[in-house]
């Protein structure tokens, strides 16, 4: 008695083991791989499912929602020698999970690699200028050149961002010294060219000025030439008043030589009343 009930209770956990076993429910938004005997049997489509225990087993459960890979920073040469950092992010989705499974090892790792080696291919073609500033035309080639490969694995590549494309640290440090030379040539150019300017309009300005110390000379010479001919033709062969204008002109200097205020010592001629006695003795007597 004891015995079969024993037999009872081992049979009637075999029973629920099994029934265990080959029930399975599919959440939404996976499919499960079914393998026979070490065999692909059959894909497991969300819900309720039935599969023959102990020879079915469950291998792979492949999620069918858009999957995020972040495709880490790395560093890309440039046709010109440039050094830059690009990261990207792409956004797959699994549409046929047994070519996922069974036609790479790891899909999710396979199609992150395929993005790194595809964008520096394609930065690899391009000078720096224009890689830093052509992020569209990238994304636009990097998903065109890995939705092929990705189709052969069961993938469809929904789309694929550049997150940041920039120069390394040392080749920023390149630029920003080459900057900085570039603005201190332009300084030195904007300076020659501001002396060369202000010594070409000093120039300039001693020529204008000597043109017209040379125009003043001349006029003051004409006049003083007209001067002495209307003096000349006044006084004709009487001298008197010539002695008596340059007598007072001795006088007048004189004076304003006294008057002159930086003036701290004025030297008079010691003949003076000689001088004056002399220039009106030359006079013509009445």
């Amino acid at each position: 008695m004891i015995g079969m009930t024993v037999t009872s209770v081992v049979f009637l956990v075999f029973v629920i083991v099994t029934i265990a076993k080959g029930v399975r429910i599919v959440p939404q938004g996976e499919e499960w791989i079914v393998q026979r005997l070490g065999k692909y049997r059959v894909t497991l489509m969300p819900g309720l499912r039935f599969i023959i225990p102990y020879f079915d087993t469950v291998s792979y459960k492949v999620t069918t929602k858009d999957i995020i890979l972040d495709v880490q920073e790395q560093e890309v040469i440039t046709r010109d020698n440039a050094v830059i950092v690009v990261n990207a992010i792409a956004f797959i989705k699994v549409t046929d999970p047994v070519k996922a499974v069974y036609g790479v090892e790891n899909y999710s790792e396979a199609i992150r690699n395929m993005i790194m080696t595809t964008l520096r291919s394609i930065v690899g073609e391009m000078e720096l200028d224009h890689a830093l500033s052509s992020r569209d035309m990238i994304k636009t080639r990097l998903k065109a050149g890995v939705a092929d490969e990705a189709l052969d694995w069961g993938l469809t590549v929904k789309s694929v961002e550049i997150q940041d494309i920039k120069p390394s640290q040392s080749m920023q440090r390149a630029m920003e010294l080459q900057a900085a030379a570039e603005r201190e040539r332009k300084a030195m150019v904007t300076r020659a060219e501001g002396e060369k300017q202000s010594m070409i309009l000093s120039a300039e300005a001693r020529l204008e000025s000597a043109k017209r110390d040379a125009e003043a000379q001349v006029m003051l010479a004409d006049a003083s030439s007209q001067a002495i001919t209307k003096i000349t033709s006044a006084f004709g062969e009487n001298e008197l008043p010539m002695f008596y204008l340059l007598g007072e002109k001795y006088i007048t200097s004189l004076g304003k030589l006294a008057e002159s205020q930086n003036a701290k010592t004025v030297l008079l001629p010691g003949d003076l009343q000689g001088a004056l006695r002399g220039l009106f003795q030359k006079m013509p007597q009445p």
